[in-house]
């Protein structure tokens, strides 16, 4: 017991020396002390005149002066004149602070002659105090300040950035709750008047329906809330969304799907990354009367690679108006623009519009599992329209 109140004694004493910066006195210390060294040759020899020799008084003055005037700049003349750009007046006033700190600490060395009762000259070997000015005192003095505002302007540039990446990882978990609380309006209506329509005509397919249609909110609403998912539950959330797209088509259009049937284990990819594809394609497969009209889907997955295709008829614009590939861009760059921070080089992204047909093929190399900090949410826009 006595040990543990002992430790937690001198836990808060430290805490207390940190938090008052007792700690730059340590480092100003240590910083004077290393010149002290490279100037005598000794570690053991600067120890001695540090501590212990008539001397002492001159390096107080070094360590104290200097300390203050760095400060002075840190916390007064930088943000008084440097952050508001009145360079001219930060750079005199600056000049100044450097000056009057040199010259007091070459005062100093008088204190400490006089302390040690010693003759100036004698004791720092007939220099002068020009010399001494020069030489020592102003050199010292601008070294330490470099090195301060050096060691300021490294600490600052890391807050900023640490500050960059806490916004962008808010800004990407808001973007993703947002994503994940909405539906498709147009969609969800059209899902549940299909639905009801199924109530009088068939009651077995409109209960299946209503079933798929409970697991698809959940899963967008509740399962999915994290940075990354399993691959099988994105898989039954794809058949869900497929199975009720179907309502919504006429019987024109015919839904063809290779989705196999197979155990992923543990192997977990980003939320609605394949969906932008499926959505896309039965909103904008052709349902005219003089035409074929399908919608075809086929995913595999084989040694952690994911291949996934999705092909659909459109309606076959002449050579003259192209508006469908031209209006593709916002949402084809929004959907390339996540697989790249999400997946980087591990992905190949292939779209293609030949005639009356629009393939899509994409290839996902899943040797990794994708962290937030590189997942940003990019809000789904149509890809054909």
């Amino acid at each position: 017991m006595r040990v543990e109140l002992d430790t937690i004694k001198n836990s808060k004493i430290l805490t207390g020396l940190y938090r008052y910066k007792m700690h730059h006195l340590l480092f100003w210390f240590v910083y004077h002390y290393m010149w002290w060294t490279i100037a005598a040759g000794s570690a053991t020899e600067a120890a001695y005149n540090i501590l212990f020799s008539e001397y002492t008084t001159k390096f107080v003055f070094y360590v104290v002066f200097q300390a203050i005037s760095v400060y002075f700049n840190l916390y007064y003349l930088i943000p008084r004149f440097l952050e508001k750009r009145k360079y001219s007046q930060y750079l005199f006033l600056l000049g100044i602070t450097i000056l009057v700190t040199a010259i007091i600490i070459t005062l100093g060395y008088y204190v400490n002659a006089y302390i040690s009762s010693q003759s100036f000259e004698e004791l720092f070997k007939g220099q002068s105090f020009i010399q001494l000015f020069k030489s020592n005192s102003l050199g010292s003095t601008l070294a330490s300040m470099t090195l301060a505002m050096s060691i300021k302007l490294a600490k600052n540039w890391i807050k900023s950035q640490q500050m960059t990446q806490l916004l962008e990882k808010e800004k990407i978990e808001t973007e993703l709750k947002f994503l994940k609380s909405q539906f498709n309006p147009h969609f969800l209506f059209n899902t549940i008047n299909s639905i009801f329509v199924l109530i009088h005509k068939n009651p077995d397919m409109a209960s299946e329906s209503l079933a798929n249609f409970s697991d698809l909110m959940r899963y967008q609403l509740y399962e999915c809330n994290e940075s990354k998912i399993s691959l099988d539950k994105e898989i039954n959330y794809l058949k869900n969304f497929i199975d009720l797209g179907k309502l919504r088509l006429d019987n024109t259009v015919k839904v063809i799907t290779n989705i196999e049937d197979q155990i992923y284990g543990n192997v977990s990819v980003a939320p609605f990354i394949l969906m932008p594809f499926v959505e896309n394609a039965f909103k904008h497969v052709s349902q005219g009367s003089n035409q074929e009209n399908w919608i075809s889907i086929h995913f595999h997955f084989s040694n952690e690679k994911i291949l996934f295709e999705v092909e659909n008829t459109i309606i076959d614009y002449d050579d003259n108006s192209d508006d469908l590939m031209k209006n593709s861009g916002i949402g084809l760059k929004n959907v390339q623009r996540r697989l790249d921070l999400v997946y980087h080089d591990q992905y190949e992204l292939s779209i293609k519009k030949t005639g009356e047909r629009y393939k899509i093929k994409l290839e996902i190399a899943l040797n990794r599992t994708p962290s937030l900090s590189e997942e940003p949410i990019i809000p789904i826009t149509s890809l054909q329209s």
